[in-house]
């Protein structure tokens, strides 16, 4: 779960989505990435950190410069995440099918929950 939360925020930042859309169809330099985007090399160097970390993104040396590319096989696994969540069609249960106007009886309502899970675990 920590590193498809990793995934997630890597790529809920605007300019690392874009690095990725760039990514996709060509490998950059993080100077040629810095042009295209407008953005400082520092903090396209910052933002391929950042994705590296995630496992997204990998370097390879060739001379003096790092070519970047994506690793598809997280960001295929962060989808299967989504997917997950928006499949999902479990009853809902809670707060809302609880509310009396008063909002302590949704906190006795999850207190409630907690601990019947306790009790089942």
């Amino acid at each position: 779960m920590e590193s498809d939360l990793a995934i997630l925020k890597a790529l809920a930042d605007p300019n690392r989505y874009r690095i990725i859309r760039l990514l996709q169809r060509n490998d950059f330099c993080v100077g040629a990435l810095a042009k295209r985007l407008q953005l400082s090399e520092a903090a396209v160097s910052q933002h391929l950190r950042v994705l590296r970390k995630a496992g997204i993104v990998t370097g390879e040396k060739r001379g003096y410069y790092t070519h970047y590319d994506i690793n598809r096989q997280p960001i295929a696994r962060a989808a299967e995440v989504l997917d997950r969540i928006a499949k999902d069609t479990c009853v809902r249960q809670g707060c809302k099918l609880q509310l009396t106007g008063d909002h302590q009886s949704c906190e006795k309502y999850l207190d409630k929950l907690a601990a019947t899970k306790e009790r089942t675990e």
